[in-house]
């Protein structure tokens, strides 16, 4: 009789390989299933590292092309090697990936490489190069999500692409179009702005980045099309046809009115995501997705089917890697008899443009809908030192804290270092912290935190330095 897992993950991305490893910590038995023959899943091969990979090589190219004389440090000469760029970011993933192998070697988990398909409670069976049947006590779906496809928008690849092409380009193109004003989409416009490229953002909404604080997002703009970015707001693309020059693009206003085309070298697709549960075998089981794909499950992330828990992506939320992971370590202890569990109120959610916008728990909209009673307090970064030193002083800090007990309730930045400052805020959040408690704690002085410090100071009306 073949051997039995304590646990089988399938899905080696951010959630799955956590938790994997936590439950190995824990002293279970476990097996992890991937079928991309690399693990780390999209965020580590074709999402967020290799993407921050480019985003920093871009902005150090470009600062030091347009921004290094600033301060005083003339620098001629400076020259674009693409090729050699992308061997970086390839070389970080492979690197990350490979890592994750090494963890998974370390902690005695047996990685299985193939696509796993769950045909009874507690049975999986793999196809592809590791083919097999695994029994196991428990089976976690942790299989992240896919892009979004668009009608009448076929993605090839090549011109017209999705965020795994735009990583990939093998040259600059003269004119961008990228459809979706979200997190994808701006960062890897950015990308391709800096290093040369006309780019234009085509947005079904009148505003950009949905799910943040409406302030923060007209200052996202403003600062973004300050940089050379386009934004056609209020349109919807109903269709696209390649050739031989490029990408037509047929544009519609989202409210009705005339069409028009818009032209374009590259088109990038980026309306978002969802969620992959492709030949899971969930019918075999009983476990019907919803009408958006996602997986239901209950307070513990099992679903209707005991013994079968699914985390991540597929049961929706916040499509984030880190949101995922929490949600793998907690299944891992609640297997182990431990009290796991995720406060969805403190996680943060990041745009690593330049600067950066991040934010952490409810948005200003949020709490009038709600009908919460708030106060708010903000400071820009030009009045912080530090981020004057530095030629950084785009942006401000913006604090949401609730009116009677001034527990925060929410923190949203624009500005350089954004997604380090909010986990300071994260962290207050996580244990109950007031605006005061905050504002009370010592900053290092000259730092961009003292923003932080001021903001919260502001809450009260007292800011020190405006």
């Amino acid at each position: 009789m073949s051997e039995v897992y304590d646990l089988v993950v399938i899905g080696g991305g951010p959630g799955g390989y956590v938790c994997a490893i936590r439950a190995a910590q824990l002293g279970m038995k476990v097996a992890c299933v991937e079928k991309r023959g690399a693990l780390g899943g999209t965020c580590l091969n074709v999402g967020c590292i290799p993407s921050k990979a480019l985003l920093h090589a871009t902005h150090m190219y470009e600062h030091a092309a347009h921004h290094m004389g600033d301060l005083g440090v003339d620098v001629s000469g400076v020259r674009l090697d693409l090729p050699r760029m992308m061997s970086h970011k390839d070389k970080v993933v492979s690197d990350n990936t490979g890592g994750i192998e090494f963890l998974f070697k370390k902690n005695k988990i047996t990685y299985i490489k193939g696509a796993g398909k769950i045909t009874a409670p507690g049975t999986v069976q793999v196809s592809g190069a590791q083919a097999q049947t695994v029994q196991a006590k428990n089976i976690v779906i942790a299989t992240g999500s896919d892009v979004m496809p668009l009608p009448g928008v076929t993605i090839d690849e090549k011109r017209i692409v999705s965020s795994t092409g735009g990583l990939s380009l093998s040259s600059v193109p003269g004119k961008m179009v990228v459809i979706g004003a979200g997190v994808i989409g701006l960062e890897l416009g950015s990308v391709w702005r800096r290093l040369g490229a006309e780019v234009t953002v085509v947005e079904y909404l009148d505003f950009i980045l949905p799910p943040m604080d409406g302030e923060i997002r007209k200052q996202a703009q403003r600062i973004l099309e300050k940089q050379g970015m386009n934004f056609r707001l209020g349109y919807k693309v109903t269709g696209a046809s390649t050739g031989k020059k490029g990408v037509s693009l047929k544009l519609e206003p989202s409210k009705g009115g005339a069409g028009e085309t818009l032209d374009a070298d590259v088109v990038l697709v980026a309306i978002g995501r969802r969620p992959y549960t492709e030949g899971l075998g969930l019918e075999s089981i009983g476990v019907v997705p919803d009408a958006r794909g996602f997986i239901a499950v209950d307070h513990d992330y099992q679903t209707k089917v005991q013994g079968v828990f699914a985390i991540g992506d597929v049961i929706g939320g916040q499509m984030l890697a880190h949101k995922a992971e929490e949600e793998g370590v907690a299944v891992a202890e609640l297997l182990a008899g431990q009290s796991g569990h995720v406060n969805y109120g403190a996680i943060p959610s990041v745009v690593y443009t330049d600067p950066e916008i991040a934010m952490v728990g409810k948005t200003e909209e949020q709490l009038k809908e709600q009908g919460v009673a708030y106060k708010v307090g903000k400071f820009p970064f030009t009045a912080n030192g530090r981020a004057r030193a530095n030629n950084t002083t785009d942006g401000l800090v913006k604090v949401l804290a609730d009116a009677k007990t001034d527990r925060v309730l929410g923190c949203h930045i624009v500005g350089a270092m954004a997604g380090d400052l909010i986990q300071e805020v994260v962290v207050g959040m996580e244990f109950g912290a007031s605006a005061e408690d905050i504002a009370r704690s010592s900053h290092a002085h000259p730092q961009l935190g003292e923003a932080i410090k001021e903001a919260m100071l502001a809450v009260d009306k007292r800011p020190l330095h405006i």
